[in-house]
């Protein structure tokens, strides 16, 4: 399974220690060097700099090589969501693990399924890798925005698949 990700899903996995979940569900993960320049800003959160600095052997830097030129994107999508699109495009990845939404429709608009932080969450703990309340009241802890409403509802739907 070929699985790309941007850098938000990876960020706030390692934030709520998490990512142990990512090789459990997908084996490998691979990622453009712009998420890796994203996750490695000075700006970014220590916990995150320290996860990227020591790379997993399941995590992959792809240097992807150009088949024509630059994808259009639309303006408001970063570096790092563009060249995590166009990657999963190249190489027909089966997901795109990716939280923001401009970039998950682009994605969508051209055929890549998209998987975000909360959906992981939600596939790891119907597979019991993780406590879901417990990995999101982490995740509330960080600075993730996510609508509550759509958080009540992936809690009461795993909820419903574990009665």
């Amino acid at each position: 399974m070929i699985v790309v990700a941007d850098a938000t899903p990876l960020r706030y996995l390692v934030l709520i220690g998490e990512t142990g979940i990512l090789p459990a569900l997908y084996d490998r993960i691979l990622i453009p060097p712009t998420v890796l320049r994203e996750l490695s800003q000075p700006r970014t959160p220590p916990r995150v700099q320290q996860w990227i600095a020591a790379l997993p052997g399941w995590v992959q830097v792809q240097v992807r090589a150009p088949l024509g030129p630059p994808p259009e994107f639309p303006a408001t999508l970063g570096a790092g969501e563009r060249e995590a699109i166009t990657l999963a495009e190249e190489l027909h990845a089966e997901v795109l693990l990716i939280d923001d939404w401009a970039g998950r429709r682009e994605a969508e608009k051209r055929r890549i399924q998209t998987q975000g932080t909360l959906g992981i969450l939600s596939v790891a703990a119907t597979h019991g890798l993780t406590d879901l309340a417990g990995a999101i009241t982490r995740l509330r802890q960080t600075n993730f925005r996510a609508d509550d409403k759509l958080i009540q509802s992936i809690l009461d739907e795993h909820q419903r698949r574990r009665t």
